[in-house]
């Protein structure tokens, strides 16, 4: 099972495993299971940076709809100009233009 996976972390953590010779799993499942617990997090930041891009103003206010984008943008991996460009890409077509005309 772990030919297959190729992503840089799965290495690492078989290297540990093989270290430890902790290769006794009674069953696949267990094995899977534990294999998607210790990479369960990459697939939390891949979903919130997903999510980020998802997130867009509509009718909410602008009050609103910054609360909820710090929410996500907290979990995700987006910081500095990538953050800001998140931001503007989601903030209603008005709001933006009166931003951009500002001193």
């Amino acid at each position: 099972m772990l030919l297959y996976v190729q992503r840089e972390l799965v290495n690492i953590w078989k290297e540990n495993i093989i270290e430890s010779r902790d290769l006794s799993y009674a069953i696949v499942g267990e094995f899977l299971a534990n294999l998607k617990q210790k990479f369960r997090g990459e697939d939390d930041k891949i979903i919130k940076m997903v999510e980020l891009r998802k997130i867009e103003q509509e009718e909410k206010t602008i009050e609103k709809f910054v609360q909820e984008f710090r929410r996500v943008a907290r979990e995700s991996e987006y910081e500095g100009k990538s953050l800001i460009k998140e931001f503007n890409r989601g903030i209603n077509e008005t709001i933006r233009r009166k931003l951009i005309e500002v001193e």
